[in-house]
């Protein structure tokens, strides 16, 4: 397989591989959170209740995890996708 045809086939299973970063990632920052900031839900931008610095250090804690989460499963599948296909997908 080419690595043009590598990176084409990669592409709905890089889609798939995101979404599913973003699920794995909610569910980890909600169990940080939940330790963090002692309560179940992280505050909404929006919430007039809660502080600058709640809602600054939940969307901080919420990216790093996104972020970390994310390159851990692309990582994972470019791997795969090289055992399989002899081909780094990028």
């Amino acid at each position: 397989m080419s690595g043009k045809a590598v990176k084409i086939a990669y592409k709905p299973v890089g889609l798939l591989l995101g979404a599913g970063a973003g699920l794995i990632s909610s569910l980890i920052f909600k169990q940080v959170w939940k330790i963090a900031g002692h309560d179940d839900d992280a505050p909404n931008a929006t919430d007039e209740d809660r502080s600058w610095t709640e809602i600054l250090l939940a969307a901080a804690i919420q990216g790093a995890i996104f972020a970390a989460v994310k390159a851990a499963v692309d990582r994972t599948g470019a791997t795969a996708v090289r055992k399989t296909t002899g081909r780094w997908p990028g």
